[in-house]
């Protein structure tokens, strides 16, 4: 009779949870290959995908920057014409000039810079009313043929820009891409198509200072001494000596 009364009672103060199934718990299965878009290996499914996608996002400021990386994607994929006309789908200019570097940089660098590239960028970057940003397409325009190797390219693009800062920025930074890649003489030809002394001096400076970090220490002091700040002159030697000294304490070790 008492068991009969405690078998009800236990019923009663159990948690409701101890009487329900463990597969209510279980982790939804992943979604089957069936229901996705693209298999992951298919890049143009998955790029074509990403742009449709892109074109969904309501701001902005968001929708251009999924478009400028798809951009910088396709153009390292070694699609850098595919990825021209996603240039003309963003509306901020600095983002269209920032599309405008990311696919003549990333092109660059794969070495899939297709014939005729850069003057497709330079179609674009003439759609950009905006001054500041055209400015700054070209000086990124300049950079990437000067990465591609297309020193002659760089020069001419440099020497188009109507703005003086601009102009000595390209021209800069034409030369700080040149001595990267160890060309002195064509990096100094670049820094002396700078009109301003104080731009000039930072562009040499600069310069020799890449030289120096790549163990070119004649280069960089030769570079160095072309500077006609005294100060800045002698924060360019002082910096190729440091570089020098802190290259041989690493043979050493």
């Amino acid at each position: 009779m008492k068991r009969s009364l405690l078998l009800p009672l236990l019923l009663v103060l159990t948690p409701p949870f101890m009487s329900v199934p463990a597969t209510v718990y279980a982790q939804p299965a992943p979604p089957s290959s069936a229901t996705s878009p693209c298999k992951a290996a298919d890049s143009a499914c998955v790029t074509e995908y990403l742009e449709t996608l892109a074109g969904r996002i309501e701001k902005e400021s968001w929708r251009d920057q999924a478009y400028r990386e798809l951009a910088k994607t396709l153009a390292a994929d070694g699609q850098a014409l595919k990825a021209l006309p996603l240039i003309e789908k963003i509306q901020n200019p600095d983002t269209k000039a920032l599309t405008i570097r990311g696919i003549g940089m990333e092109a660059a660098m794969a070495g899939k810079v297709p014939e005729e590239l850069f003057t497709h960028l330079r179609q674009a970057a003439e759609k950009i009313t905006d001054p500041p940003s055209y400015g700054i397409a070209l000086t990124y325009i300049a950079m990437g043929q000067a990465f591609a190797d297309d020193d002659d390219g760089a020069m001419a693009t440099a020497a188009d820009m109507k703005n003086d800062a601009l102009r000595h920025k390209a021209y800069g930074e034409t030369a700080e891409i040149q001595a990267e890649k160890g060309k002195f003489s064509l990096a100094l030809e670049s820094i002396r198509q700078i009109d301003s002394a104080s731009f000039r001096n930072k562009a040499y400076k600069n310069v020799s200072r890449i030289f120096a970090e790549r163990q070119k220490y004649q280069e960089s002091f030769d570079m160095a001494v072309l500077i006609e700040n005294p100060v800045m002159q002698a924060e360019a030697i002082q910096f190729m000596l440091d570089e020098q000294r802190r290259s041989r304490e690493k043979t050493r070790d």
